[in-house]
């Protein structure tokens, strides 16, 4: 039987184990199983995959996006460019395991955000700079939209949040959240802006997807802004996941 896994510590609930399942119990796929790994470090990642040659792909998530690379033998360039990879598929040539790495985060988010974006949507402002954020700051520079990093720190980013002003934040009609600010069980708090300037053009773009709706989200629905969660990004990653792992 094929493998299939996810590495990453800590794991707990997981949404990628629950999803690919279901598919494989939706579709009758049953030559594959997907189960976790959690690795605190990547000691045992190499002997996972050289001493069971039935593993055919992994998903990467934190704290491995970026120093997983120092496994791979070959980059996507969406990878390259974004430097943090969450899908890795194994090929073997001549007995040996032979490791690509890709980002279909930028794929998620991208094709999420699309049908969302109007002619208002130009400029952006992006809440936190770690793996997932780098795959947002590709997907937007695809897409032509100028943005903006909001960090704690300003050596990590463009502005801080003391820097924003009700001015700022209606300058920027699309805010995307990719700090973990909000995430379940922590559901009262959200990003530290003034929310006074958001209005009915803008759009809200939380990665977060427990719970369903943030707390940033709710303050913007609440003035009149288009909102959404990442549900749909995670789901639409998987589903570019499954094609990868499968391409001939």
């Amino acid at each position: 039987m094929k493998k299939l896994g996810l590495i990453g510590y800590p794991l707990g609930h997981s949404f990628s184990k629950k999803f690919y399942l279901e598919k494989f119990e939706r579709e009758n796929i049953s030559d594959i199983n997907y189960d976790l790994y959690p690795l605190e470090t990547l000691d045992g990642f190499q002997t996972l995959y050289d001493t069971d040659p039935n593993f055919c792909g992994f998903n990467v998530t934190i704290p491995h996006k970026r120093n997983v690379m120092a496994f791979l033998d070959e980059l996507s360039p969406e990878a390259e460019e974004i430097n943090a990879v969450n899908c890795v598929r194994i090929e073997r040539k001549n007995g040996k395991a032979f490791l690509k790495g890709f980002n279909t985060d930028a794929f998620g988010f991208e094709q999420s955000l699309r049908p969302l974006l109007t002619a208002k949507h130009q400029t952006a402002l992006v809440f936190g700079n770690g793996g997932a954020a780098q795959a947002v700051y590709y997907a937007l520079k695809k897409l032509g939209i100028s943005y903006r990093i909001v960090s704690r720190q300003r050596d990590n980013g463009d502005l801080t949040y003391t820097d924003l002003t009700e001015a700022v934040i209606r300058d920027h009609k699309l805010l995307v959240n990719c700090s973990p600010v909000g995430t379940f069980p922590n559901i009262q708090e959200c990003p530290h802006i003034p929310y006074e300037g958001i209005g009915e053009s803008h759009l809200l773009y939380d990665l977060i997807y427990n719970p369903e709706e943030t707390l940033f989200l709710k303050k913007g629905k609440e003035r009149g802004a288009t909102t959404k969660n990442g549900y749909e990004m995670l789901v639409l990653q998987a589903e570019r996941n499954w094609k990868i792992w499968n391409e001939v």
